[in-house]
């Protein structure tokens, strides 16, 4: 572990409530050396598939051996397991409820182990069976930043949950059909197509080879937000290396009733 070990929170439960300060305040307890850094709170109620994205968006800016709690938890409380993901860089601690899809299936996770988190004497006492992300993962992540091997949580398990993350696809003549995915604080909206996608028609320095279309719009490609400052629907590769549809200063959500869900297609002009 790093000298300062850095432990991430993702969650749903917004700031209103003190939920996100408890949390630190059991970390802390445990591991005044820990770094507890935010990463969001304002994951949708109970979606979990919008925090597998999140998560497997912003783990890889993190040092090695950074431990990210991510509590989006309809289930707490259930029979739903509480898990750790190990895997060759990172610790991923959270409810066995697919929001570690994406961490599974990254190329970059060339090996992950999961283990059931049974070791109970671990855990706070509790005094319901609401609030795991202060009383099981919040300990959990402290004493695992403290040097504890991760082996002394629980078993290793060969089943866990996984959820429906889409994915483009190719069809043969030459045209990718993907999907919007997400849609940030500004209202643009982030699909699944990748520039590794899209280098598979052609090389990606040319920009105007690329038609895409959204809703039978036909969409002009740009480099930077300011490049076209009109009120058109416009595509970009973002910084997460995911093509996203924007309106200049504007919400392509509410302007053109873009969802989560819709579909996108790139094709050669």
């Amino acid at each position: 572990m790093l000298e300062k070990p850095v432990i991430t929170l993702t969650t749903d439960f917004g700031l209103k409530d003190p939920f996100v300060g408890l949390m630190k305040g059991v970390i802390l307890g445990i591991n005044p050396n820990a770094i507890v850094i935010d990463i969001t709170h304002d994951i949708s109620r109970h979606n979990i598939f919008e925090a597998a994205q999140v998560i497997s968006m912003s783990y890889q800016y993190f040092p090695p051996t950074t431990i990210h709690i991510v509590v989006v938890d309809p289930g707490v409380g259930s029979s739903r397991r509480p898990i750790l993901v190990t895997t060759e860089d990172h610790y991923f601690i959270g409810p066995d409820n697919g929001v570690f899809t994406a961490i599974y299936d990254s190329s970059h996770n060339h090996f992950f182990k999961v283990i059931e988190i049974s070791a109970t004497h671990y855990y706070r006492p509790m005094s319901g069976f609401t609030f795991h992300g202060r009383d099981i993962f919040a300990p959990i992540a402290a004493h695992l930043s403290k040097g504890t091997e991760s082996r002394v949580f629980g078993e290793q398990v060969d089943t866990f949950t996984r959820i429906n993350i889409p994915k483009p696809v190719i069809s043969e003549n030459g045209v990718i059909q993907g999907e919007i995915v997400s849609i940030d604080k500004f209202g643009n909206a982030i699909s699944n197509i990748t520039p590794a996608d899209m280098a598979r028609l052609a090389p990606l320095e040319d920009k105007n080879k690329f038609k895409i279309v959204f809703n039978n719009n036909e969409i002009t490609m740009v480099t930077y937000y300011a490049e076209s400052q009109d009120e058109n629907l416009h595509g970009i590769i973002n910084s997460f290396g995911h093509l996203e549809i924007y309106v200049y200063r504007s919400s392509v959500a509410e302007n053109f009733n873009i969802k989560i869900g819709d579909s996108v297609s790139v094709s050669l002009v």
